[in-house]
């Protein structure tokens, strides 16, 4: 919008998109980047309605956007984080990215003349290299955060993240007065397996328990692998009764399980504990450790099979 021919031709050579609107939204002026990335002649769309050049563009939130600058005649901003671009321009960067359009920071500001506002400046900023790497930290940061919580060889919950989620659950437990369930699982003879099929054998053994267990809980049951052959699940809100007909379908699906690996056929099974929240427990260790007691007692009294910290306590108390 200027006659000043120092001004064109700097603006011409702006690595930065230059668009003007008049206050009806028609095109008046854009530079030389604007006209590249468009694949498009200034002749061919000036006088035109932008929504007409760029019918991609979000008319009703464009408008509103345009519409707070000219009333409060300030300049608005909006970032490829909040939209990854508004003007399906092409990008040029010798990169591999998800998108076919250039991401774009546009800052919008009004043009006045005799203080008056007469015109509407957007302005693009090419952010594909910023947008494509940013994203790929972000990728990189999840994929740390998950490993952080995942086992490897399972894909469920490591110990450590597991127990971080028992702390909270006996917490809110304890805090609400609602019930919490523990199953701990150890799967019977797993040395011997190991012994006589190799460990490539107890991999898979490991990964198909894990995979038959986590579709046998609710999605808001927490599981994860506590230790060599040995898994856990934390049941929120679920009573002795309930936790025992989990463990017992578990065991029972896990009796069943056939795991096929090279030429031959394995069969498993495994023994169970179950506890639940009592007024003497005050730390999550507490829990873990009625758990572990009710599957040593699984162990000990014949394997492939459900034991409960309840009924332990019944026993010996007769």
């Amino acid at each position: 919008m200027s006659d000043n021919p120092l001004c064109t031709t700097i603006t011409e050579q702006l690595n930065t998109g230059v668009l003007i609107l008049d206050l009806n939204y028609n095109i008046v002026e854009w530079n030389r980047f604007f006209a590249i990335h468009a694949h498009l002649n200034l002749q061919d769309i000036v006088g035109k309605n932008v929504f007409t050049a760029f019918p991609e563009l979000p008319k009703r939130w464009f408008e509103r956007k345009l519409s707070s600058v000219i009333q409060l005649k300030t300049q608005s901003f909006c970032s490829w984080e909040q939209r990854h671009h508004l003007f399906e321009l092409s990008h040029s960067r010798p990169i591999t990215t998800d998108s076919h359009f250039m991401a774009q920071n546009c800052t919008f500001f009004p043009i006045e003349t005799n203080n008056e506002i007469t015109h509407i400046c957007i302005l693009i900023e090419d952010v594909t290299d910023v947008c494509h790497y940013q994203t790929r930290l972000n990728k990189t940061l999840e994929e740390l955060a998950k490993a952080n919580r995942i086992d490897g060889l399972t894909q469920v919950f490591n110990r450590k993240h597991w127990e971080e989620c028992l702390d909270k659950e006996f917490s809110r437990a304890r805090r609400y007065d609602h019930g919490l369930a523990l199953i701990m699982f150890d799967l019977d003879h797993f040395k011997l397996l190991n012994d006589t099929y190799g460990h490539q054998c107890g991999d898979q053994v490991l990964i198909k328990t894990a995979q038959k267990i986590s579709s046998l809980l609710r999605l808001c049951d927490q599981f994860g692998r506590y230790g060599g052959e040995e898994f856990a699940a934390i049941l929120p809100e679920t009573d002795l009764a309930g936790a025992v007909d989990v463990a017992e379908r578990i065991c029972r699906s896990i009796e069943e399980l056939v795991i096929e690996f090279q030429d031959k056929r394995i069969r498993i099974s495994t023994s169970v504990g179950v506890a639940t929240i009592n007024p003497d427990d005050k730390r999550y260790e507490d829990l873990i450790s009625n758990a572990d007691i009710a599957l040593y007692e699984a162990k000990e009294t014949g394997r492939n099979k459900v034991c409960a910290a309840k009924e332990i306590e019944l026993i010996l108390e007769d």
